[in-house]
């Protein structure tokens, strides 16, 4: 019986995981093409380009596995389905907007957007798990800076 139990734990934990690590790879192979890092004016404390695909390769873990708690242990609702999906989608646009289209203004608006979906689901896992919630705060802490070079980038290079 534990042992079926583990296999479930072990699929809804793996699934939870690749779920955003395999999307994000895909939107991250879409967009290398069209990117131009190195040749943008960037802001004081611009990290070097290798930093991002490790930081959001640990982010998008921590996002998986905060998700896999509360579908595991049945915590998981409607609502914060809704808003783990939607601060996904909205995440994984992001790079399109800002390194294939190059509308950084309108990224950073965008980015403000997912600020706030996740700081909500973060609030919303942390009701339910706190783990979950607090595994959410790396996340929201990369994502304000994220917005300041978003936006420190678009008036650099206007």
């Amino acid at each position: 019986m534990s042992l079926s139990i583990n296999k479930e734990k072990i699929k809804t934990y793996a699934v939870s995981i690749l779920v955003p690590l395999v999307l994000g790879a895909i939107v991250g192979v879409l967009t290398t093409r069209t990117m131009h890092y190195e040749n943008l004016n960037k802001p004081f404390l611009a990290p070097p380009a290798i930093l991002f695909p490790i930081a959001w390769t640990i982010l998008y873990t921590l996002m998986g596995i905060s998700h896999g708690m509360l579908k595991w242990s049945r915590l998981s609702t409607p609502d914060t389905e809704a808003i783990y999906y939607a601060q996904l989608i909205v995440n994984l646009i992001w790079p399109i907007l800002f390194f294939s289209l190059e509308w950084r203004l309108f990224s950073f608006i965008w980015i403000v957007l997912l600020d706030i979906l996740v700081i909500t689901m973060t609030l919303k896992f942390y009701r339910k798990d706190k783990t979950a919630g607090l595994l959410q705060i790396p996340y929201c802490l990369w994502l304000i800076f994220a917005s300041y070079l978003n936006l420190a980038t678009y008036l650099l290079n206007r």
